[in-house]
């Protein structure tokens, strides 16, 4: 099926990589102003990896919300462990859950998958609720593909317009769309028209090296570029990034 982000987790206790800290305040602000923190929600992880994103998002969650961490990677022993760790409303999968939830949140898991259309599908008609939300992330342009893609498994990326029309076709309506960490995009260009591969480890590739004062400085250089992503969706403006993301509704 897919194997998501357990082959980034870092290898020892270390600060979070700054693009997963912002990429988290992003899509936390989508779900508030998507109103999915009004009231207690059963949410659906897909490729929750560790669980780092399903802890932070259900600290800030009403009372009685219940997040699904399922991640096809899991061995018995991953499942035990981070269910040990892990805070009272979390539970940890690795196989499907049968269970109907009311938010979805596919993130940076859908280029994993080999036959993501069937996948997609089956997902949204027999795990989501009538009129249930659904947030996906993937990455951008598939001109893009490269070494780092093939070094963290990926079958493939995503033109925006294919991006949309594989939600649509799998039975979700698109309510909000954009291009995500913009500032990006062109240094990755210019990083493949060169033929320039730097050193890029296939594993704890979110654990970060490089200091604490620089980590903060790059997380607010994402977190500006972030808020700025955040006003042009919600003025509908499809900007290029090297993500792209959707916020939808089941129809």
């Amino acid at each position: 099926m897919f194997a998501m982000d357990l082959s980034e987790r870092p290898s020892r206790p270390s600060r979070r990589h700054p693009w997963e800290v912002a990429r988290f305040h992003f899509f936390r602000a989508v779900l508030r102003d998507a109103g999915a923190d009004r009231r207690p929600v059963t949410i659906l992880d897909a490729g929750s990896g560790d669980g780092w994103f399903a802890e932070r998002l259900l600290a800030g969650m009403p009372a009685g919300t219940r997040v699904t961490c399922w991640d096809a990677s899991y061995s018995a022993a991953d499942v035990a462990q981070l269910t040990a760790a892990a805070s009272d409303g979390i539970v940890f999968a690795s196989e499907r859950p049968r269970a109907r939830f009311g938010l979805l949140l596919l993130l940076d898991v859908l280029e994993h998958v080999e036959r993501d259309r069937e996948f997609l599908a089956e997902l949204v008609r027999e795990n989501l609720e009538d009129d249930a939300t659904a947030v996906v992330s993937v990455p951008a342009w598939t001109g893009l593909y490269g070494r780092h893609d093939v070094q963290l498994n990926h079958h493939r990326r995503y033109a925006p317009a294919e991006a949309a029309a594989l939600l649509q076709d799998a039975g979700l309506a698109i309510v909000r769309r954009g291009g995500l960490f913009h500032s990006l995009l062109l240094p990755r260009y210019l990083t493949k028209a060169l033929r320039w591969h730097g050193r890029t480890p296939a594993r704890h590739v979110l654990e970060w090296r490089y200091g604490a004062g620089t980590g903060r400085l790059v997380e607010g250089v994402l977190s500006l570029e972030t808020s700025l992503s955040l006003l042009l969706s919600r003025a509908g403006l499809d900007v290029p990034g090297l993500s792209w993301w959707a916020q939808c509704r089941k129809r």
